[in-house]
């Protein structure tokens, strides 16, 4: 087994983002004995050592020292408290986080080490087809950024940004972007429902014309405008959709809901 496959990783928090991480590391051949989890919600943590083979704690200790890396995967608002009594075991450790909105400069202060990286992940790296924004302080060497990347590999694609701030904007677009996704899907069902097609129809059509939408866009050289002007016949249906959703304003209120979210992720990192 090669140095990386047994190097001690410690994940603070067991939650979903944890475990599809853990699930990662494990089907690319990490050995499990050398994962640790915090988790202090009991069927959290029969459920990672069940699944994964991980040990799995109730509360840190000693076993958290030696651990290479340091997984931070908390609430926000639970940071603080988890990482208190942490503090003694993991200050020789890389901190990676994917909690939003906690600054590396606070991880770097309640952890004792300035190699600090921080991600925004999104809730399709459960399925392994999600995309994380990562930013690494300068005391971060390449070879620990190359392990951050490798980390998250198994759940999707990873994209480095220059300046911790840029994660704010991250957070805006794909952080929460799952969620805008899911909100356009609630509305074709709707429509569908409107229209005589039952729920199972219009969440199926919904679906894979999401589904096969993004992939085009992902193979094609094209833009996203050219992809919509080519489906987009001047006086067929398609362009009445689109002219119903201009005059309504819908890209421009689109926008400015992505520009709220970052300005939360700005709010979040200053409290």
């Amino acid at each position: 087994m090669s140095a990386a496959a047994s190097a001690r990783v410690a994940f603070i928090g067991g939650g979903n983002m944890a475990g599809a991480l853990i699930g990662g590391l494990v089907r690319s051949g990490h050995d499990p004995a050398a994962l640790v989890v915090v988790e202090p919600a009991e069927a959290a943590r029969q459920k990672l050592a069940r699944e994964h083979g991980v040990q799995a704690l109730a509360a840190a200790d000693a076993r958290l020292a030696g651990c290479a890396t340091v997984v931070w995967a908390v609430k926000p608002q639970l940071f603080a408290e988890a990482a208190a009594p942490c503090a003694a075991f993991v200050g020789g450790a890389l901190q990676v986080s994917v909690i939003a909105g906690v600054r590396c400069a606070t991880i770097a202060s309640a952890s004792g080490s300035a190699r600090v990286v921080r991600t925004m992940p999104n809730t399709p790296a459960l399925i392994g087809q999600g995309i994380a924004g990562l930013y690494a302080e300068p005391a971060v060497s390449a070879a620990e950024r190359a392990q951050v990347a490798a980390l998250f590999a198994p759940t999707g694609q990873t994209l480095w940004v220059q300046h911790e701030a840029d994660l704010d904007a991250v957070t805006a677009l794909s952080g929460s972007g799952p969620a805008y996704v899911f909100y356009f899907l609630e509305a074709m069902m709707q429509a569908a429902a409107e229209m005589g097609l039952s729920a199972e129809q219009g969440r199926a059509l919904g679906q894979a014309t999401f589904a096969g939408a993004a992939a085009l866009a992902m193979r094609s050289e094209l833009s996203p405008t050219a992809l919509r002007e080519q489906v987009t016949s001047k006086g067929g249906t398609t362009h009445a959709a689109i002219t119903s959703l201009d005059a309504d304003g819908v890209k421009a209120a689109f926008v400015r809901a992505l520009h709220a979210a970052r300005t939360r992720a700005e709010e979040l990192g200053r409290t």
